[in-house]
């Protein structure tokens, strides 16, 4: 017995448009709609009358994965999205991964069975070229995430640029021994890796030092900010850094309470930047400086370029708003 699949590939369609066009969506060209009619006559495919009720009952949720909802970004990142999702008419069901692969797999295999139409990752942690074998049951749209040379949709922003102008603003206030933290495993391709290249090229061209004992992986929490800070404090003291640059705001805030706790001085004795600009950043004790990102336009433009893609719909992202922003508080 034929399946939509099979039909999907007489046809040389996706099995998501055969989808629409078996739910009677509008926006289905007239070309489209007689190949899969044709399809459908040559294998003696009749539809099943449940499975198209099930589909229908499904066809406008889209799925959105994230690493951590407790993160702030993410949460903001995640109300951006659905926000935008409702005004055309879409429901969302988020998912976290706490950057572990079989939970990603995992919602891909809910793109493959229908449960969501669609799914924008927030975050990464598998091998893109898996990802891009889920694009014939669903469109994928990267969030925040830039890898090159892939078929995936991406939105994202420049952060190996604004790395590389925050560690450069680092140096020109005269800090020479600056440690890093990033939410990845320093592995190529991986996490975090753009913000980590731009810290690295701002060492390179000022022939700075990258010391083993400076550098931080897999750091996310405030938590683990409190355990970084005590780290850097256990080291002799002529070995400590004089500057920080962190993965997060987070994991800036643990580090600024924990230095802060012990009767250090910031920046004095260590100069702490963070990344995303979370609300609470500027009403710390010593106010943060960080780099701004605009969750609201990306997840606007993730968003639309979905939803442009399930409804077979041109889109061009509007990058204007897409722009990393240094805010310069008293931490740095």
């Amino acid at each position: 017995m034929a399946t939509i699949k099979d039909v999907a590939k007489k046809a040389g369609l996706s099995v998501s448009t055969v989808s629409r066009y078996l739910n009677n969506h509008p926006y289905i060209s007239d070309d489209k709609r007689k190949r899969i009619q044709e399809a459908m006559a040559e294998l003696n495919y009749t539809p099943s009358s449940v499975a198209t009720q099930l589909r229908s009952k499904k066809g406008t949720m889209i799925g959105i994965l994230v690493s951590r909802i407790a993160n702030p970004f993410f949460s903001h990142l995640v109300d951006s999205i659905e926000k935008n999702a409702r005004l055309h008419g879409y429901t969302v069901l988020v998912m976290q991964t706490y950057d572990d692969k079989k939970a990603e797999k995992n919602m891909l295999e809910m793109l493959k069975q229908r449960v969501i139409s669609g799914l924008v990752m927030c975050s990464i942690e598998g091998d893109s070229k898996t990802i891009e074998s889920y694009q014939e049951y669903g469109p994928i749209v990267l969030c925040n995430e830039h890898i090159p040379e892939t078929q995936l949709p991406q939105v994202y922003t420049d952060q190996e640029v604004a790395s590389f102008e925050a560690t450069e603003y680092l140096i020109a206030q005269g800090h020479k021994k600056i440690a890093y933290c990033t939410g990845g495993s320093l592995t190529r391709g991986g996490h975090g890796n753009s913000r980590t290249e731009g810290f690295e090229r701002a060492l390179h061209t000022h022939n700075l030092p990258m010391k083993i004992d400076w550098i931080f992986k897999q750091v996310h929490t405030i938590q683990d900010g409190m355990e970084v800070a005590d780290k850097l404090l256990a080291l002799p003291e002529e070995n400590r850094p004089d500057a920080i640059f962190t993965s997060s705001d987070e994991v800036a805030s643990g580090i600024l309470e924990r230095y802060l706790d012990v009767g250090k001085q910031v920046p004095r004795d260590l100069a702490i930047l963070g990344f995303d600009n979370q609300p609470f950043t500027g009403m710390l004790s010593v106010p943060l400086t960080t780099i701004a990102q605009p969750i609201e336009a990306l997840g606007r433009e993730s968003t639309n370029l979905l939803i442009s893609y399930l409804e077979e719909k041109d889109y061009q992202i509007d990058t204007s708003d897409l722009v990393l922003k240094l805010i310069i508080r008293k931490s740095a």
